[in-house]
């Protein structure tokens, strides 16, 4: 993939860097939202294959690769950022896509500023989770918060998480290292991130894609149903993939996401 188009940015908010990457392009603008422990430049292939209809967006949401941690992370927190980030770049409509709680932040967005999203992808975003009060992330816990002279010493800290964490494994500016997150933080973020949504969900009324992973998602097949049929211009695609979506079927992924930006953008 080619990515010698994209541009680090950043704002500022109330004190706070949020980073972002802009993939470039002369293409209509996606803002594209990742999930947790994840960051803005897992997007990259996802660019490149919507390039050039599309100029992806994707910024590091709070806590998370290049920017700063916030004070909470609240279901309001990460949709201002959204909005600050649109005004930032002086957009006033986009198309919005997100992953996980990249996704859960998407419709929440697109329902408090439905004049500003003309069409919404979500990936394997519940309309409601946690409801039993449990936390399925509680194991980043046992990830370590601080960081390392060498790299090599702090992936040895990660244990059996390490293949999985390589990537996120990053030099800090004080020259030591660490991961991009902070595991309380992801924690706390995923309690927050629990709730009944539906009202959210349905509130929007732009042409949305809602996308399953049929092999480990975390969206049941009944709740997807279920959010399909009740709110009206949905499209629901499934992919024999787990909660990845983008990162393990992404041609699938690309694919299902141009064909219904096409046929639903004016």
């Amino acid at each position: 993939m080619n990515t010698d188009s994209a541009q680090r940015s950043t704002l500022a908010i109330d004190g706070r860097t949020l980073s972002y990457v802009d993939f470039g392009g002369p293409g209509r603008p996606l803002i594209a939202l990742h999930g947790h422990m994840s960051e803005g430049m897992s997007y990259a292939d996802l660019a490149a294959r919507l390039a050039p209809d599309w100029r992806v967006i994707a910024p590091d949401q709070r806590g998370h690769g290049d920017s700063d941690r916030a004070a909470d992370y609240s279901r309001e927190g990460y949709v201002a950022d959204v909005e600050a980030l649109m005004d930032h770049l002086g957009l006033d409509r986009v198309a919005l896509l997100g992953h996980s709680l990249g996704a859960i932040n998407a419709y929440q967005f697109a329902a408090r500023h439905p004049e500003r999203v003309t069409a919404l992808v979500n990936g394997e975003g519940c309309a409601e989770l946690g409801l039993d009060g449990s936390n399925p992330l509680a194991f980043v816990l046992n990830f370590p918060e601080g960081t390392c002279p060498g790299r090599e010493e702090f992936v040895a800290q990660l244990g059996p998480f390490a293949p999985f964490l390589a990537s996120a494994v990053r030099e800090r500016p004080d020259g030591t290292w660490g991961l991009h997150f902070h595991p309380k933080d992801i924690y706390e973020s995923e309690d927050r991130v629990h709730g009944d949504h539906w009202a959210d969900w349905t509130e929007s009324t732009c042409p949305a894609l809602l996308i399953r992973g049929t092999e480990g998602g975390v969206l049941p097949a009944e709740q997807a149903a279920r959010m399909t049929a009740r709110r009206p211009g949905t499209r629901l695609v499934e992919l024999a993939t787990d909660h990845f979506l983008y990162a393990n079927d992404p041609a699938g992924f690309a694919a299902a996401v141009r064909d219904f930006l096409a046929s639903a953008q004016p």
